[in-house]
């Protein structure tokens, strides 16, 4: 599922990626009967002056065969490199001032 997942989301032209299968964790939760847990953080210059019910429209799109079939919830994080960029300073920083 996961690179079905990553295959339909090239779409999106991700600039990074990182989809984590969690539905081990919900093993025995009523909707895993129905499909699996995902958490995703996409990158995306596609996400660009939108705010963030668009871009995760935009995944639920590029995700719709997938959402009926096989993934029950999907956590996102939906970002610009611009926004990654000041996000990753921001953690360097405070590495660096403990």
């Amino acid at each position: 599922m996961v690179e079905r997942m990553r295959e339909r989301l090239a779409v999106l032209a991700p600039e990074a990626l990182e989809l984590a299968d969690d539905s081990a964790a919900h093993a025995g939760h009523a909707g895993a009967r129905e499909g699996g847990h995902y958490r995703l953080k996409l990158v995306s210059p596609l996400f660009a002056g939108k705010p963030r019910v668009a871009r995760h429209r935009m995944v639920y799109d590029a995700l719709a065969p997938l959402m009926k079939q096989g993934i029950h919830a999907l956590a996102l994080v939906t970002l610009t490199p611009a926004e990654a960029h000041a996000a990753a300073k921001t953690v360097s920083i405070k590495k660096e001032t403990r």
